[in-house]
């Protein structure tokens, strides 16, 4: 059951969004109502060639791996939040998944 959970996390999560963030920034048009946050974004990604561009993708891609695995960490009991002291349990189904969802979600990457 976490097996099937973490691989849904991954395709739902970093497939998913990677291959959003990769067509917001080929087809996203700079207008006067663009956010200046994807104004530079877009231009920082105009800006590089091809390789680097895909180099940016790797980077987003494991930010979002890291980021996935460390809140996995912190339900699982083994990482701990700053400043909070609740012990967080996540169940599939009713059914504990006894602290072995980092380590599941890190093999199936």
């Amino acid at each position: 059951m976490n097996e099937a959970f973490v691989k849904s996390l991954y395709k739902s999560i970093v497939q998913e969004n990677l291959e959003l963030y990769k067509s917001l920034y080929k087809t996203t048009n700079v207008t006067s109502n663009t956010d200046d946050y994807w104004r530079k974004a877009l231009g920082l990604y105009i800006n590089l060639g091809e390789e680097n561009k895909g180099v940016l993708f790797k980077i987003i891609e494991q930010t979002m791996i890291d980021t996935i695995s460390s809140m996995l960490g912190i339900i699982d009991g083994s990482s701990t939040l700053i400043d909070c002291s609740m012990e967080p349990k996540l169940h599939l189904d009713s059914t504990d998944t006894e602290g072995e969802l980092q380590d599941c979600f890190l093999e199936h990457i």
